[in-house]
């Protein structure tokens, strides 16, 4: 028993994935030495994945001589890997030709999002390297609008007739020539090209060649309008479990599919977003960013913030008099607005994530509102406890342990509402949640906090 243990395979360990440090530093070692055979040595073990990650983890100088010395071998794989604000710098540093053979080798969704950031003059280019059926399968894509499913689909699609049977797709896989690279599913189209259902393959190739293909169709069956926004194409990859799904026109006929891969980039991509946004970070920013352009993306933001700390102050500015005359006011009031502050983010990270994935709507969004409410009293009058006493205890002061443990009971509950009820407003006025709720929620909970503490001591300790 222990000796067919010893021959298992090692399990891979997380850190495993990550890219070797040897390997990067070797790469990196053969671009400083121009040594091809070195660097050819290295990266051709390496996953297109892990090729592009290298990209955008080294300098622009290094990334320049790695493409360079890459030379033919670079593949169209990597380009679609690679993130978008780096993308657009590789593909102005390789050769035409190069590029040219690259792109040959992507499906039409690929290429769609490969270029549609770009601009013109090299969308032209690799528009050109396209033979003439992908180059109009691509420029029909892009005559969709931006992020959506039209955008998303690949052109290339299994379909058959609704009335073959399960011999008659089989001889057409295997005589055809024009079928996708992978695909996961038959189409079965009416004799107006509109979708009826799919068919898996695995049920096809274990079913009788006389087997009628309609009588294997799948019980979940979703079709996707080409002008559906890809979020939304995400979400029902999510929700009901799909593999892939027929794209239509505007008159229900059969234009593309998407797969599950594709839909799982986009629903990564709003997840990164989110996080993004909630940290008022643009979406765009990537650690291959310059220092100018991330400067730039951040700057407005800090403003929005800088504001709202005016707002802030000048609630502090009217209780001058009562900070001057107990001095203990000011070193306990950020605790109230810090603490208020967490618990809002709490909250409202909570809320935006239901959002996004559609769980809160309007049949719970009361029920959600008074459970954080709930749980904003609860935590108030556990810390309200803890700070009344360190209030005694610190200061001397029965009176301003009071004040504190009450304002902390009012903040927290403040910050459990407006944590929920904010993202939910400003979606319904058309501004997105995840982007500008956190300015909201930190000045709400601030300027309770401090309003709430400083309005207390006035009354209770003047």
């Amino acid at each position: 028993m222990s000796a067919s243990l010893d021959q298992m395979p090692e399990v891979p360990q997380e850190q495993d994935y990550a890219l070797d440090r040897k390997v990067v530093a070797s790469i990196l070692d053969a671009l400083e030495a121009g040594d091809r055979d070195a660097l050819m040595a290295n990266m051709v073990p390496l996953h297109a994945a892990d090729i592009a990650d290298i990209l955008e983890q080294i300098g622009g100088g290094d990334r320049e001589r790695l493409i360079r010395l890459y030379g033919a071998e670079f593949e169209g794989e990597i380009l679609s890997e690679l993130d978008e604000s780096i993308r657009e710098e590789v593909i102005g540093v390789l050769k035409p030709d190069v590029l040219a053979d690259a792109v040959r080798e992507l499906e039409t969704d690929d290429v769609v999002d490969l270029i549609e950031d770009l601009e013109e003059p090299q969308q032209e280019a690799i528009l050109d390297a396209l033979e003439d059926t992908d180059r109009a399968a691509v420029e029909a894509s892009l005559s969709f609008p931006e992020y959506s499913a039209g955008r998303l689909m690949q052109r290339e699609v299994a379909m058959t007739p609704e009335h073959w049977t399960v011999g008659e797709a089989i001889d057409y896989i295997r005589a055809s020539e024009d079928l996708p690279e992978q695909f996961y599913h038959l189409i079965l189209v009416d004799p107006r090209l509109h979708p009826v259902g799919n068919v898996t393959l695995g049920r096809m190739l274990g079913a009788p060649r006389d087997m009628a293909l309609r009588d294997l169709i799948e019980d979940v069956f979703q079709i996707i309008p080409a002008i559906q926004p890809e979020s939304e194409v995400a979400y029902a990859f999510n929700q009901y479990h799909l593999i892939s799904a027929p794209v239509v026109d505007e008159e229900g006929r059969l234009v593309g599919q998407i797969t599950i891969d594709d839909a799982m980039a986009v629903l990564d991509e709003e997840h990164d977003e989110d996080i993004l946004r909630l940290a008022g970070v643009n979406e765009e920013s990537s650690l291959s960013d310059n220092v100018m352009d991330t400067t730039k993306r951040r700057l407005p933001w800090l403003a929005v913030n800088l504001v709202t700390s005016i707002l802030a102050s000048l609630v502090i500015a009217q209780f001058d008099v009562a900070i001057a005359q107990i001095v203990a006011l000011a070193v306990l009031m950020p605790i109230v607005a810090s603490m208020g502050g967490n618990a809002g983010t709490q909250s409202l990270t909570v809320a935006v994530r239901a959002m996004a994935t559609k769980d809160l709507t309007a049949s719970n969004l009361m029920r959600v509102i008074w459970r954080e409410v709930a749980v904003g009293l609860i935590n108030g009058v556990v810390f309200a406890v803890v700070m009344g006493i360190v209030g005694v205890i610190w200061f001397g002061s029965p009176g301003l342990g009071l004040v504190i443990a009450v304002a902390m009971v009012i903040n927290l509950v403040v910050a459990g509402l407006a944590g929920t009820v904010i993202p939910v407003a400003l979606e319904k006025v058309g501004i997105d949640p995840a982007l500008a709720s956190g300015a909201f929620v930190t000045t709400v909970t601030d300027v309770v906090g401090f309003f709430a503490f400083l309005g207390l001591a006035v009354v209770v300790l003047l």
